[in-house]
């Protein structure tokens, strides 16, 4: 390896503490989940093959729920019977949000795809957010809510109802 290539962790190590700077690691406000919820049409991006993933399950979960989801995947053509897009430019104009499952790695490449097709609203599922996620989101001048289960918000149900009542009584949720 050569001294003057870039190294990647640095380079993530950087952008985190710029990230602190700019004060882009931050609590998610309860403003910013409703105006997220109140879109026409959200994206999901995150959905598998076998079915098994959180965003298979979040899927089924917002279209039940009445919420307008344009789940996306780069080789699939449907999940579960519902069309499934390959880029965000494919899909219609009324897209106001994406909802990311993915790891940060995937992330990374996810919102700025996104911000390419004039998406400004990114939900960061648990697991998808990062402090690297989080810096390229504010550099995108991306609206992002991350920390949060999107379950627990989108007219909650079931244990998501539950979690978020407990959350409630410990002060958990977004002011």
């Amino acid at each position: 390896m050569r001294r003057n290539q870039p190294n990647a962790a640095k380079d993530r190590r950087l952008h985190f503490l710029e990230a602190i700077q700019k004060g882009v690691v931050m609590k998610t406000s309860r403003r910013s989940v409703d105006e997220f919820l109140a879109q026409p049409a959200l994206a999901l991006v995150g959905v598998s093959r076998s079915g098994k993933h959180f965003g298979n399950a979040a899927l089924g979960d917002l279209l039940d729920k009445g919420y307008q989801i344009y789940p996306l995947h780069p080789a699939m053509d449907t999940v579960g019977g519902v069309k499934c897009y390959h880029h965000f430019h494919e899909m219609p104009k009324d897209v106001g949000g994406v909802i990311v499952v993915v790891p940060p790695p995937e992330a990374v490449s996810v919102v700025r795809d996104a911000a390419a097709a004039g998406i400004r609203r990114v939900w960061l599922q648990q697991g998808a957010e990062s402090p690297y996620v989080l810096g390229v989101c504010h550099d995108l001048g991306l609206e992002v809510i991350s920390g949060e289960c999107i379950l627990m918000f989108a007219k909650p149900t079931g244990v998501h109802k539950a979690h978020r009542w407990i959350a409630g009584l410990m002060h958990q949720l977004p002011a």
